[in-house]
């Protein structure tokens, strides 16, 4: 799977797209970083990058891992609104979302944000609905734990080269900095409770 596709199908939220783009062009400012700095980074090109801050463009998971790292920001920050202090609660159809990659006519994978972020908080929690034949687009690691439980659909999971097929009601957990990357290789939506420490998005 390539880092990015351009836009030909809705996404489930263009509002969070935009946001996404706006809040990365804001973060690159305010740290003084050319488009080339943060592409050589990211290791994508500048126009690529140009393309995701005006929303003409859907990274990948793991380009969007990529480019959060070299700004040294989360992405759940990249949403935020400003706000006098942390909500308690983060209501259903209320939580940000934002689909990164591609397959088929939509993303291949949305990420919805369970939990507000801030206060010190140590936990990220998400739910990960990742499309028929989606996947993260390539294997990361990085300091902390993960937990997931497989909410509906099929899952492969693929933790140090070994692949795993979870099932509906299945759960997992390891060591983030064992190399992992996951797929869906069921024909509907897999969905994905996921938890991580520390916040890694």
């Amino acid at each position: 799977m390539s880092d990015s596709a351009d836009l030909t199908a809705a996404m489930p939220s263009p509002e969070a797209l935009e946001r996404l783009g706006e809040g990365l062009r804001h973060a690159r400012k305010l740290r003084g970083m050319r488009l080339k700095d943060l592409a050589d980074l990211a290791e994508c090109s500048e126009s690529m990058l140009s393309k995701i801050e005006t929303g003409r463009a859907v990274p990948s998971l793991a380009l969007v891992r990529r480019i959060v790292s070299g700004l040294e920001v989360s992405l759940h920050d990249l949403f935020a609104m400003p706000s006098a202090e942390v909500p308690l609660v983060h209501r259903a159809g209320g939580r940000p979302t934002v689909g990164v990659g591609r397959a088929g006519a939509g993303p291949s994978v949305v990420l919805e944000f369970l939990m507000p972020r801030g206060d010190g908080l140590m936990l990220e929690a998400n739910i990960h609905t990742v499309s028929p034949g989606g996947s993260s687009a390539g294997a990361t690691s990085h300091v902390g734990e993960e937990f997931g439980y497989v909410l509906d659909g099929e899952l492969d999971l693929i933790v140090d080269g070994e692949t795993v097929r979870l099932a509906k009601g299945d759960s997992f957990a390891f060591r983030s900095e064992r190399p992992h990357a996951y797929r869906n290789p069921g024909a509907v939506p897999a969905r994905i409770l996921w938890v991580n420490t520390p916040p890694t998005y």
